[in-house]
C-alpha cells in the first residue's frame, strides 16, 4: 500500500457520466442520491449479488468497517473508490483491486470515540464498576479509589481521536503525554515508550492497526507500566496481547478498560469476562446516533467532490 498525496474525483467518474453507488441503507440511498441528479444509488444487502445498472458502480459504500463483503469489490468491474463509513480501515488496505481508491470517514467517529476514553478512564479511576457490583447485590460498600485529577495521563497515538481525547482530559487537570509513531513538536515518539511508560497512572492507546502497532502493547510493553496503572484500548484488539494482558490483570498489577478485544466478538466463556480488574464494552465506543449522521456526511462531502473533480480527502490508499 502507499498514501496517495492527491487524488482527483475525475479519477473516478467523467464529467458527463452518471455515478453509480453501492450503499447498505435506505437513508444512505436518499442522502446520496439528494447530492445531485447525476448520482444514482443501489442498495445492497449482505450476499447480495450486483446485476444492472448496480454492476456499473464506480462507488461502494460497505457496510460499517468490516471485510466480511470484500469479495463485492471483485463483483463491480468499474468500481474506482471505496468509501469507508469507519475510521479503520485495516480490514480493505491491500485488499482491493488494482485501480481503486480507498478512502475512511476519518472524524466521523471521533466525538464519541474519545468520549468513551473519558468515561472508561473516569469509571475505572473512580471504581464505578465495583459500585455497580454492590448497587447489583443490595450492600452499601463504602470505598475510595484513585481520582483522575493531578494524573499522568499517556496518549499512543496522537492522530484525530488521540487529539480529541487529549482536549477532553484537559480539563479533569491531567498531566498529559502524547506519543506518535514520530516524534514532532508536542508529541514524543514510540522510541520513548520505553522511558515513558513507568511514569503513566494511565495509558490510552488509539492508535490505527499497521504491522508495526499489531501487538504493539506485548508483554514487554505491560511489564514497564507503573504498578496499579490503568490500560485504555480504544483502538483495535490486535493491538493488544490478550494473553500478556491476563497475565497482568490476574496478578492484580494492572487494570484495564477495553472497547475492543481479540477475538472479537469475545465468545462466551474467555478468560476476559472474568479478569480481575477490567471494565469492558463490546466495541461500542463510537456507536452514538450522531455518528451516522457524520458518516453519511462524509459520504455525501466526498461524492460532492467526485462530481466536481475536486481532490478526494481522508485518502488511505490507492490500488
Amino acid at each position: 500500500m502507499h498514501v496517495a498525496p492527491q487524488i482527483t474525483g475525475s479519477a473516478v467518474v467523467g464529467p458527463d457520466e452518471t455515478l453509480h453507488v453501492v450503499v447498505p441503507s435506505r437513508a444512505l440511498a436518499a442522502a446520496v442520491e439528494a447530492v445531485s441528479p447525476r448520482v444514482r444509488a443501489h442498495r445492497l444487502d449482505p450476499g447480495d449479488v450486483p446485476a444492472g445498472e448496480a454492476a456499473q458502480a464506480q462507488v461502494w459504500v460497505p457496510r460499517g468497517g468490516g471485510g466480511a463483503d470484500l469479495g463485492l469489490a471483485a463483483a463491480l468491474p468499474r468500481l474506482r473508490l471505496v468509501q469507508l463509513l469507519s475510521a479503520g480501515a485495516e480490514k480493505f488496505a491491500g485488499r482491493l483491486p488494482e485501480g481503486v481508491v480507498l478512502c475512511n470517514a476519518r472524524g466521523a467517529h471521533t466525538p464519541s470515540t474519545a468520549e468513551w476514553v473519558v468515561a472508561a478512564v473516569l469509571a475505572a479511576q473512580r471504581g464505578l464498576p465495583y459500585f455497580v457490583r454492590e448497587q447489583d447485590a443490595g450492600r452499601w460498600s463504602p470505598a475510595a479509589f484513585a481520582s483522575l485529577a493531578g494524573s499522568r495521563v499517556l496518549v499512543v497515538g496522537a492522530g484525530d481521536i488521540g487529539r480529541a481525547v487529549g482536549r477532553m482530559l484537559a480539563g479533569f487537570d491531567v498531566e498529559l503525554t502524547c506519543v506518535a509513531r514520530t516524534a514532532r513538536d508536542g508529541v514524543h515518539g514510540t522510541d520513548e515508550l520505553p522511558r515513558l511508560l513507568p511514569q503513566a497512572d494511565v495509558v490510552v492507546v488509539i492508535v490505527p492497526v499497521t504491522p508495526e502497532t499489531t501487538g504493539l502493547v506485548d508483554a514487554g510493553f505491560l511489564a514497564a507500566m507503573a504498578d496499579g496503572a490503568l490500560l485504555v484500548n480504544a483502538a483495535r484488539g490486535v493491538v493488544v496481547d490478550t494473553d500478556a494482558l491476563l497475565a497482568e490483570l490476574r496478578s492484580g498489577r494492572l487494570r484495564a478498560a477495553l472497547d475492543v478485544t481479540e477475538p472479537e466478538p469475545l465468545p462466551e466463556g474467555h478468560p476476559l469476562w472474568s479478569a480481575p480488574g477490567l471494565l469492558l464494552t463490546p466495541h461500542v465506543a463510537g456507536n452514538v446516533p450522531e455518528t451516522n449522521e457524520r458518516a453519511a456526511a462524509a459520504v455525501v462531502d466526498q461524492l460532492t467532490r467526485v462530481l466536481a473533480g475536486e481532490p478526494l480527502v481522508n485518502v488511505v490508499g490507492a490500488y
